[in-house]
């Protein structure tokens, strides 16, 4: 009969996000999952070809856990959709530092990056349902608001700033009325 699988993928997955959590992306190794896991090296290597393998897994479960945080905040129905996405993403941010910085302030030179995504997609259509805005100008909307948001979502990560939620709210609000005075929806 064979050995019971002690130490699964997921295990290995988890292992690597808390790691991840508490020392930052570059701490991922074999010796710093097998000393979280109380294991040998051996299941890492059993599991994931290389280590950049296993990283891209962590960030695949970050991403998980980003979109989880989105789905969570729109639920809540205590913002408008859209605003509800910026929220979300700052708060990841100020709670999940490292992992915010693994998705969002990684180099990424060396990466093929989509032009769409389902998320900025999603984004978009709701920027359309709201606004009106159809094309290149939803896209520059949404641009132009995100790259806000994301600063403030940054600031949080780096320990730069901390912001009460309400003045972040307004922050975003202002932001978007703004856009929206800009392209003539006043």
């Amino acid at each position: 009969m064979p050995p019971k699988i002690r130490v699964t993928k997921d295990d290995i997955i988890s292992a690597a996000v808390e790691i991840v959590r508490s020392r930052g992306a570059q701490a991922i190794n074999a010796r710093a999952i097998a000393a979280q896991l109380n294991c040998s090296t051996q299941p890492v290597y059993s599991n994931f070809a290389t280590i950049d393998e296993l990283r891209l897994a962590v960030v695949d479960k970050a991403e998980e856990l980003s979109r989880e945080y989105m789905r969570r905040e729109a639920a809540d129905g205590k913002y408008p959709e859209y605003k509800a996405g910026g929220m979300a993403y700052i708060r990841f941010a100020k709670e999940e530092k490292e992992l915010f910085k693994l998705l969002y302030m990684r180099d990424r030179s060396g990466e093929v990056i989509p032009e769409s995504t389902d998320l900025s997609d999603e984004m978009e259509s709701i920027v359309h349902k709201q606004t009106g805005l159809s094309g290149l100008e939803v896209k520059l909307f949404h641009l132009e608001m995100w790259a806000f948001v994301h600063g403030i979502a940054v600031m949080f990560a780096t320990g730069y700033v901390e912001l009460d939620t309400e003045l972040v709210s307004k922050m975003l609000t202002d932001s978007y009325q703004g856009l929206r005075k800009q392209y003539g929806m006043e």
